[in-house]
């Protein structure tokens, strides 16, 4: 099934709407040499992984009866050969088989019909939803304060100070951003001790100009909130060398449990240039003092700074646009976007290289394979993946008693499908999932507040909502 983009084309998103969902996978239809058959003649061209080969729009049609057409007769005009001479019509079957039943992991985000109210029903969980404020673009940020007021980033470029009756004012002075592509004023998180010394930190998508052109990175800000104007502001980072793209910023922001910063930057669209490079800053989760100095036991501390850069704490990122901390364990978890696929959920540890773009689960988004390895000595399996792709973005660590359902679960927002992920975990291994406030929109953030409920910001129209039990 050589060359196949041409006559499949491209990804079809489909809506959802349903309460909830817990997808459970059709028994199987093929055998295992029917796996090996499509490793041998398709995967070169289509990816290592059926599952994500299947994620598509399929213009000559997805019946079994259409697929072992295509399968048998090809399209030679459009570079699609006939496999007739070297597959029997059984194995050909049987590959239209496979491709039906691993449709199945798309068609479970096929779902009909807008949420008609504001309570969403889940396993051993009912939540209403409070709106706590509206009128924004993409809420890419959330941070609760003390008082129980909140901070939200407008990716357009405004941190909001939204008090309890939903009114929103905007804070002066915070730094310029590009906003362009997937760049803006991006994450906000408090430092540990914020009710004792006020600091407030930010990543942005920082931008200057060089030979006429404009280049970007991600930067990292910290500041504080007098009078509702940003200031003591002291840049802390910038990721280098500055590119000329606009997308995989990375930017979420955590703090662990000694104190310690971390942040994911993105590998800014150039795979082949940055992740498997301690050189540069870019495809990389990173980890500082609050004040913006390396801590003295980083992985790469003590080695030569033209060769690795000693904020790096892990490398092989791809765009993880997902950090938080375990608060069970300590441990910083990760969600960073595939291509077409292979999405990952990790557990960030030092000096670990997470393997993009030598091993991934996904395949590009032109349909063709990225690599045609998923695994590899020396580089980190992560601890799901997806297929298809759901676009991670925003998690946290459910540890309120609010939720007894789904305390220690992990919530994730979905971009592509307009939904959130709730991940029971045991022993850092995936036991179940459950699809959450599916169609909801897209999911930019999920959140736990201080006040112990759970926050998610929704995009176009931009909103913030907390999940209230009923």
């Amino acid at each position: 099934m050589h060359k196949r983009l041409s006559i499949l084309g491209g990804i079809a998103v489909a809506s959802i709407s349903i309460m909830s969902l817990t997808y459970a996978p059709k028994k199987a239809l093929v055998d295992e040499s029917t796996e090996k058959t499509y490793t041998q003649y398709c995967s070169s061209c289509h990816g290592e992984k059926v599952d994500a080969f299947v994620d598509r729009t399929w213009k000559h049609g997805k019946t079994k009866p259409e697929l072992i057409a295509t399968i048998t007769n090809g399209y030679a005009d459009l570079g699609m050969p006939s496999w007739k001479a070297a597959l029997s019509a059984k194995e050909i079957e049987k590959l239209a088989d496979l491709i039906t039943e691993k449709l199945a992991s798309v068609d479970q985000y096929k779902f009909a019909n807008k949420p008609s109210s504001n309570v969403f029903k889940s396993e051993g969980m009912t939540v209403v939803l409070d709106t706590i404020v509206s009128g924004l673009e993409s809420p890419w940020g959330f941070a609760q304060l003390p008082n129980k007021d909140y901070l939200v980033t407008d990716r357009a470029g405004t941190l909001y100070l939204v008090d309890q009756k939903q009114h929103k004012t905007a804070i002066k002075g915070t730094p310029a951003v590009m906003a362009k592509g997937q760049g803006g004023l991006l994450d906000v998180v408090l430092h540990p001790n914020y009710a004792s010394n006020g600091w407030v930190y930010m990543s942005y998508s920082k931008f200057k100009t060089e030979g006429g052109q404009t280049v970007t990175a991600t930067g990292i800000v910290r500041g504080k909130i007098k009078n509702n104007e940003w200031v003591e502001s002291q840049d802390i980072f910038e990721s280098l060398p500055y590119t000329k793209t606009f997308h995989h910023f990375g930017s979420r922001i955590a703090f662990d449990k000694q104190g310690y910063l971390f942040f994911s930057v993105g590998e800014r669209g150039m795979e082949k240039v940055f992740p498997q490079e301690t050189d540069n800053d870019n495809g990389k989760i990173h980890r500082l003092n609050d004040d913006g100095s390396v801590p003295k036991d980083n992985p790469f501390v003590g080695k030569d700074l033209a060769k690795f850069h000693h904020s790096i704490y892990s490398y092989g990122q791809r765009n993880p646009q997902g950090l938080t901390l375990n608060p069970y364990t300590g441990a910083i978890w990760e969600t960073e976007h595939g291509p077409r696929g292979g999405d990952e959920i990790n557990i960030i540890q030092a000096g670990k290289n997470y393997g993009w773009p030598t091993i991934s689960y996904g395949i590009n988004y032109d349909g063709k394979p990225i690599t045609s390895i998923s695994k590899k000595e020396g580089m980190e399996q992560p601890i799901t993946y997806y297929l298809p792709s759901i676009a991670p973005s925003g998690l946290a660590f459910v540890d309120s008693d609010k939720y007894p359902a789904w305390k220690g679960n992990l919530m994730i927002g979905s971009l592509r499908f307009n939904y959130m992920n709730r991940v029971v975990i045991k022993n850092n291994k995936v036991v179940s999932q459950e699809k959450v406030l599916v169609n909801l929109g897209r999911m930019r953030n999920v959140k736990m507040g201080v006040d112990g409920y759970l926050y998610v910001g929704v995009e176009n129209p931009g909103m913030v909502f907390r999940l209230r039990p009923q």
